[in-house]
């Protein structure tokens, strides 16, 4: 499983929504410079976002979007998903049918990996990343670390 740009990009335009937000309604344009993204990208993520009731959009002049929510109340899985970004780590989107119809011998390791992942992004809120702060999130496992030479072994091997 690999984040795309969608996703990606959908976070970054969201932290930038949230940090620059509260005095009105923040255009795709002013996004669109800042943070040099498409803004017909932007403008396909944020409809998907508004869909999803992530952000709110105001008409008119001065209008833009918004927050539909307190960024403390907004996951980074909410809005990874809003965009239709799969967090799934299996080849069978969690169907259980990988080899002929049935789990193959590695479907229960990427299941546990895509909840974990899943279950990291939920307890991330958007408010946490746009103070710098998303990195205070605790893990009960511990990461693997390869020592140089093991890599090395392993790229020969």
């Amino acid at each position: 499983m690999r984040l795309t740009t969608k996703g990606r990009f959908a976070v970054t335009a969201m932290v930038d929504l949230t940090q620059r937000g509260g005095k009105g309604p923040i255009t795709l344009a002013a996004i669109s410079e800042r943070q040099k993204i498409s803004l017909s990208y932007l403008e396909q993520l944020f409809s998907k976002l508004r869909k999803n009731n992530v952000v709110a959009s105001v008409r008119g002049p001065g209008g833009g979007y918004c927050l539909s929510r307190p960024a403390n109340k907004i996951s980074i899985a909410d809005i990874v998903i809003a965009v239709d970004e799969p967090l799934d780590a299996t080849n069978c989107d969690r169907m259980g049918n990988c080899k002929d119809g049935e789990p193959c011998s590695t479907h229960d390791l990427w299941m546990g990996l895509s909840d974990k992942i899943h279950e990291y992004l939920q307890q991330i809120t958007l408010q946490q990343v746009a103070d710098g702060q998303a990195k205070a999130v605790k893990s009960d496992v511990a990461p693997i670390a390869l020592s140089k030479s093991m890599s090395k072994q392993s790229a020969t091997a």
